[in-house]
Parts: C-alpha cells; sequence; structure tokens
C-alpha cells in the first residue's frame, strides 16, 4: 500500500511537524484560540495519520496470516481473518472519506436549517420528520448537536428550525443534503386518506472560524426581538429575548432564541449571519472558478434533490445520484450515511 497520491499521508506528516514547531512557540502561548486551532487540525491530521498507518501495518499482516492459515487449514482462523478483513476494509472507507472531505470548510461544524414548503400542516409535519431525522444522524456519527430556533407549525410540525451540529467534518457529510426533500405519502391528517406530496428545504452553511473578517454594515440589517414559540424546557428560553436578524442586502434571516439573554441571542445569530455570508461567497468563488456550476438546479420547488415514498411503495431516491434504498424506515431513523457517502464519490468524480 503506498501512502502517497491518493492519501498523501507525506504531506499530513510534513504539516503535523509544522504544527509541533508552532505549539513550541511561547508567543502563541498566550493567544488561546490560535493554539485551539492548532491542537483541532493536529487532533484530525494525527487520526488520519495514525488510521493510515494502522491499516498499512495490517495490509502486510493480512499477506503472512494467509499464508499460515492456508498451510494449518484451521477453518476457524479463516472465519476470524475474513472478519478481520471486513473490518479493514470499513476502514478503507472511511479514509477514502476522509480524503474526499478535503475542501476548504470540510472539516467545519455546521448549522443546519429545515423550512416547510407550501401545503400546510402536511409541509410542516414532513419538516419536523426531516428534522429529527437529522439529529438522529448527527448523534449516530457523534456530533453535538443543539436547537438554536424552532418556529411550529399550526396545526402540527415546524415551520423552521436550525441546528447547530458540531463536529470534525459535520459540514463536509450534511451539504450532501442542500436541497429540496419531496415526500409522498398518505396523508395522517386527511380524513379520506388520499396520497399528498409535501416539500421542505434543507440548508447547511459551515460554522467559521471569528478571525474570519466578514464586513457587516449595522445599516445593512434588521434586527427583531420576538418571544420564543419553540418548545419551552431545556430546547427554548421563552422570554421576549429571541433575535431575528435578516441582512438587508442578500436576504439573509437567522434567528437565534435559545440562550438566555437577548444579548447572548444576538452574538450567537451574528455568529450564524457571518457564516451564511461567507458560505455565499466561497459559493460566488466556486461558480467562477467551475462554469459546470451554473448549470445546477436551483433550489426550489419542483427540483428536488431527494424524493421519499412512503405509498404506494418504498423507496428513497437521491435524483441527483440515481441512488436509492427501500430502507424507508432507516433512513427517517437517520441512517442517511449511504446517501452521503455515494453523493460524496459522485462529486468527486465530477459527476454532479
Amino acid at each position: 500500500m503506498s501512502s502517497g497520491g491518493f492519501f498523501d499521508i507525506e504531506v499530513k506528516e510534513k504539516r503535523l511537524q509544522e504544527l509541533a514547531l508552532s505549539s513550541e512557540n511561547p508567543e502563541l502561548w498566550n493567544d488561546h484560540k490560535q493554539m485551539q486551532k492548532i491542537n483541532e487540525e493536529k487532533i484530525l491530521l494525527e487520526r488520519v495519520v495514525e488510521s493510515w498507518q494502522g491499516l498499512s501495518q495490517k495490509s502486510e499482516d493480512f499477506g503472512l496470516l494467509f499464508e499460515m492459515v492456508v498451510e494449518e487449514g484451521d477453518d476457524k482462523a479463516f472465519r476470524d481473518l475474513e472478519q478481520d478483513l471486513k473490518a479493514a476494509e470499513r476502514e478503507a472507507e472511511d479514509l477514502e472519506l476522509k480524503k474526499m472531505l478535503s475542501g476548504e470548510l470540510d472539516s467545519h461544524s455546521t448549522y443546519l436549517c429545515v423550512n416547510s414548503g407550501a401545503g400546510g400542516t402536511e409541509a410542516c409535519d414532513w419538516a419536523s420528520m426531516l428534522l429529527r431525522m437529522y439529529v438522529r444522524f448527527a448523534e449516530r456519527e457523534g456530533f453535538k448537536v443543539e436547537l438554536l430556533e424552532m418556529t411550529e407549525g399550526e396545526g402540527a410540525g415546524i415551520k423552521s428550525a436550525t441546528l447547530h451540529i458540531q463536529g470534525p467534518y459535520a459540514y463536509g457529510l450534511l451539504k450532501a443534503e442542500n436541497g429540496v426533500h419531496r415526500l409522498v405519502r398518505i396523508s395522517p391528517f386527511d380524513s379520506n386518506a388520499r396520497r399528498h406530496t409535501s416539500f421542505a428545504a434543507v440548508f447547511a452553511y459551515a460554522e467559521i472560524d471569528d478571525e474570519i473578517e466578514i464586513e457587516i454594515k449595522p445599516d445593512e440589517l434588521n434586527v427583531d426581538t420576538y418571544r420564543s414559540s419553540g418548545a419551552g424546557g431545556q430546547h427554548i428560553n421563552k422570554t421576549d429575548s429571541a433575535v431575528r436578524i435578516t441582512h438587508i442586502p442578500t436576504g439573509i434571516v437567522v434567528q437565534c432564541q435559545n440562550q438566555r439573554s437577548q444579548h447572548a441571542n444576538r452574538d450567537a445569530a451574528m455568529k450564524m449571519l457571518k457564516a451564511a455570508l461567507y458560505e455565499r461567497e466561497v459559493e460566488a468563488r466556486e461558480k467562477v472558478q467551475k462554469a459546470a456550476e451554473a448549470q445546477k438546479k436551483a433550489v426550489e420547488w419542483g427540483s428536488q434533490i431527494r424524493s421519499y415514498v412512503m405509498h404506494p411503495y418504498q423507496m428513497v431516491k437521491d435524483h441527483r445520484i440515481d441512488f436509492e434504498t427501500s430502507d424507508v424506515g432507516g433512513v427517517m431513523d437517520g441512517k442517511i450515511e449511504s446517501f452521503v457517502h455515494a453523493y460524496l464519490k459522485a462529486s468527486a468524480k465530477g459527476e454532479v
């Protein structure tokens, strides 16, 4: 197994050496933010390098072990070796995924917004189902999940909600979910048991470092305060401290209502706005650099990226990559990694 090219292990090892030298600089010891940034990068790189080294050693050991098992004719040892090989394959797939998550912001945490589309109660219920799906997926990945804001639907479900999902590569994984999601099912809100189609939009944007400068002029902001309308309890603080900020030039709206004070909610909302504006700049730059980006469909009703069909048959299909499964229940319980990985592989090949 060569460590060059695909995984660039030599490059990562060299970068680790640079970070080790940087951390020894006394001038940085009092700069806690910079030291934290260095340590976070070191942890990510060390995980990849250690995984590669372990996998490389296992590859060498498997050859010798296979010869011994064949010579001894030990069926049990052969089955054990087969299981070890399958585990090593999963490790290799994880390393391949990390290679695909090499974008500028892929290793960052993310904000994830879910908004219901047209359709009233049915659409609001669908948005709440998606929100639960992403919370379960994040928990499966070991990420920390925080509900920043939620606006409930009039009859059921939610009109909108924003999650803060914290963990390595959270954005790199969940950026695959950007777009419109369509649900087809027999509506539980229809007394005639008719089939309904509902839509919801999902947007993920990376949490960015405080040191990245994004110019936000005060006169370009419309700041509103309001009483929280969420679930209360440990999730939402029901006071008049909730904050909604509209960036007038772009129309971007962010809101936060889970902090204990209006000041804290405003700070959190400004951080979200900064991340959204930076994401907008990154997208604009990529469109200039890659003409193919202009051919992508707009995120609007009718241009869904994925369909979830519960009736008359069971299927979840990603229309961008023609990938599907009949395990609708598993997907709605957060098992979307197969869709995420398939999208990232297709994206790496330039197929989307």
